[in-house]
């Protein structure tokens, strides 16, 4: 039972550190390319929108996803706890508060995840923005 609680509070805690490390890799990609590019050379708005945008959303997916995926790990530890207990039927209370606190651990990390990408997501979608105001400018538009 414990290699299967170890299981379900570090495989969830990984997949969201996981998730964090690619919307991270991602938002510092992006930042960089919608600094440089250039948008005299697009004749289209919606091909430079297109390009400016690429990849975004899986900053924006991990930034709803991960509180989600934290609460799934905190249900699944606290069921664990529960079926553990049962089946002992030892009522300590050390062993269901470690239990409980083990569990929440997973919903704390899924918005410690979910907190920066949100913020990442909304300061490059600024960014877009304003990378389209500088070629309606420059359109006359």
């Amino acid at each position: 039972m414990d290699q299967l609680k170890n299981l379900v509070e570090w495989g969830v805690i990984g997949v969201l550190l996981g998730l964090s490390v690619g919307a991270f890799a991602v938002g510092i990609e992006r930042w960089r390319f919608i600094g440089g590019v250039d948008v005299g050379r697009y004749a289209s708005r919606v091909r430079l929108e297109a390009d400016l945008t690429r990849r975004l959303n899986w900053v924006a997916t991990v930034a709803t996803n991960a509180p989600y995926l934290g609460l799934l790990g905190t249900v699944l530890g606290i069921m664990l706890t529960f079926q553990s207990l049962g089946a002992s039927g030892d009522m300590d209370v050390k062993t269901i508060m470690t239990g409980l606190a083990l569990a929440l651990k997973a919903t704390a990390v899924g918005i410690g995840v979910a907190m920066p990408c949100v913020v990442m997501n909304n300061l490059l979608r600024r960014r877009v923005r304003e990378r389209l105001v500088d070629f309606d400018e420059m359109r006359g538009a």
